[in-house]
């Protein structure tokens, strides 16, 4: 009776300490604590930066990033204690997702966001989850291949992004006279390469490809050029919340150690559903093996 009894008590201190450990989370957390409030996550995401965060045929958010800020989630309904926590899914642009992040109208950010030192002045980033750089998109036989090319051309940028800084420096130290046509979004900046009111489109490279597969004659498009900036994308999420930051960061830690984050990149790469077909860099895998952190 004696052993039977020490171990319901064993149990009940376990299921204590552990409802204690997910109440000291909630407390500690602003972020976690208005989720909790509300019983709703408010997920910021793209709507055309494919295989990343895209708006699929049935009308949904689907993606990389967007599957991967789903596992995230979960650990949500667990440290919330709320198994019902539903998701608002709120469409961001790359000059409102910032802003939208900062003043508290998203949770998280799941799309292709760079991870650099100045955004840091008003959001936090979780784990790298890819990464890239900028390059131009140009139509086939125009000559482009490099920035060089472009002198005396138009090429489109869509605003607020490290591209169009990249493309701007680059084209100021070498003297170039190039036009610029600002955009809100990828598929603005497409349709001016697509109707020849640009020359090329510059973004990031991956980008590029995706909305190559996504139009309707891919055979007609080039991706060219060295890289004109190194971009690592990470998951978006509000500032100075360390326990909700290290919440994503256990989960993607996770992912990275068990391979299951390299088989989600599969499903949107290799080849993916937009047949882009680039298999995992050997510096992303690098990346993936090094944020692996041990607990």
């Amino acid at each position: 009776m004696k052993f039977k009894n020490l171990g319901i008590v064993a149990i009940s201190l376990a299921a204590f300490y552990a409802a204690g450990s997910m109440a000291g989370e909630v407390d500690s957390s602003f972020v976690l604590k208005r989720i909790q409030e509300r019983g709703v996550v408010n997920m910021g995401h793209r709507e055309a930066s494919v295989p990343f965060s895209y708006i699929g045929d049935d009308g949904k958010p689907k993606g990389y990033s967007v599957d991967l800020c789903h596992k995230i989630v979960e650990q949500i309904k667990v440290s919330t204690e709320n198994p019902d926590l539903k998701i608002n899914y709120v469409p961001v642009t790359s000059q409102t997702r910032i802003a939208l992040m900062a003043n508290g109208t998203i949770d998280l950010e799941c799309g292709s966001t760079t991870h650099n030192l100045t955004r840091q002045k008003q959001v936090d980033y979780l784990a790298t989850t890819f990464i890239t750089g900028t390059k131009l998109a140009s139509k086939k036989g125009s000559g482009i291949t490099e920035l060089e090319d472009m002198d005396g051309k138009v090429i489109a940028l869509s605003l607020g992004t490290t591209n169009e800084k990249a493309i701007k420096r680059v084209a100021e130290e070498k003297g170039l006279n190039i036009k610029y046509v600002m955009v809100k979004d990828h598929p603005q900046g497409w349709l001016n390469l697509e109707n020849g009111r640009a020359d090329a489109y510059a973004s990031d490279d991956v980008l590029l490809y995706g909305l190559i597969s996504k139009s309707k004659n891919p055979d007609d498009f080039q991706v060219t050029g060295r890289f004109l900036s190194y971009d690592p994308y990470g998951i978006m999420v509000p500032h100075d919340d360390s326990t909700y930051r290290r919440l994503g960061d256990v989960v993607l830690a996770d992912m990275m150690r068990s391979g299951e984050m390299q088989k989600i990149y599969d499903t949107w790469f290799n080849p993916g559903p937009t047949d882009i077909g680039m298999p995992i860099s050997s510096t992303l895998k690098t990346a993936f093996e090094v944020q692996a952190l041990p607990h």
